[in-house]
């Protein structure tokens, strides 16, 4: 198994964001995480990529348990575990290559930034695996110059390159058109391919069943069902969350 998560809490304040998440992902998986608006999933994400610490639970990566006091984003990548968040975390004024480097730049044998290795292999990554065309092929392109679907494949792409093990999606296909959907779809069909585990928080129960191998359901901050893709289809993931949101059982 590559990521053992049990009982996950975390609170702000007065308010329990999540009571009790667990989740398990084997290698080469692709999990769909489930729930309605206010369920937990964005603080679980947050949790698993070190963006937050929670307040208890166990979390075993690859069997090893993770120290969770002093588990950060930085301690995430080292280990493997790659976030997209639905905002994909670029910046707009910069070039491609500084946003696939940016906080991990590839260094001189003096300590400088290598801004030739780190360009070439930016149009490799961009031509090869990704397959922009246009502008997305320029590495010195800003990215204010790249479609919504371009966008999230170039940070697919930085997940991608710093060898992931692990890449969590969140809501992946918010504002693309149905073309660039398609395209993020093929691009999680890859990273299975590869040997790549994928966990994606989606409220799209469609995209959601074409690529994802099981379902865990999320309601009130809890992990509280879930379902294999053969023991179930869209309709059943549909009834299974009004099921939910009308406070019945998943």
């Amino acid at each position: 198994m590559l990521l053992q998560v049990r009982g996950l809490c975390k609170s702000f304040g007065a308010v329990a964001a999540l009571r009790h998440a667990d989740l398990d992902i084997r290698e080469g998986e692709v999990v769909a995480l489930l729930g309605d608006n206010g369920a937990g999933k964005s603080t679980f994400v947050r949790l698993l990529s070190g963006a937050a610490r929670p307040d208890a639970g166990t979390f075993l990566f690859d069997g090893r348990p993770v120290p969770l006091n002093r588990y950060t984003v930085r301690r995430a990548r080292e280990r493997g575990i790659e976030t997209v968040h639905q905002d994909r975390c670029l910046c707009e004024g910069q070039s491609l290559w500084r946003n696939l480097f940016v906080g991990r730049h590839l260094r001189t044998r003096f300590g400088f930034i290598d801004t030739r290795r780190e360009r070439e292999a930016t149009s490799r990554l961009l031509e090869e695996w990704l397959g922009l065309g246009g502008a997305g092929l320029d590495p010195d392109a800003e990215v204010r110059v790249l479609s919504g679907g371009e966008r999230q494949a170039l940070a697919l792409g930085r997940a991608m390159y710093f060898g992931a093990r692990l890449v969590i999606l969140d809501e992946p296909t918010t504002a693309l058109s149905l073309k660039e959907v398609n395209r993020v779809l093929d691009f999680i069909r890859t990273l299975r391919d590869k040997g790549r585990s994928v966990l994606l928080v989606s409220h799209h129960v469609q995209q959601a069943y074409a690529v994802a191998d099981r379902f865990v359901f999320m309601d009130k901050g809890r992990t509280v069902d879930e379902v294999s893709r053969e023991a179930t289809n869209p309709t059943d993931l549909t009834e299974r969350l009004l099921a939910l949101a009308e406070g019945g059982a998943a």
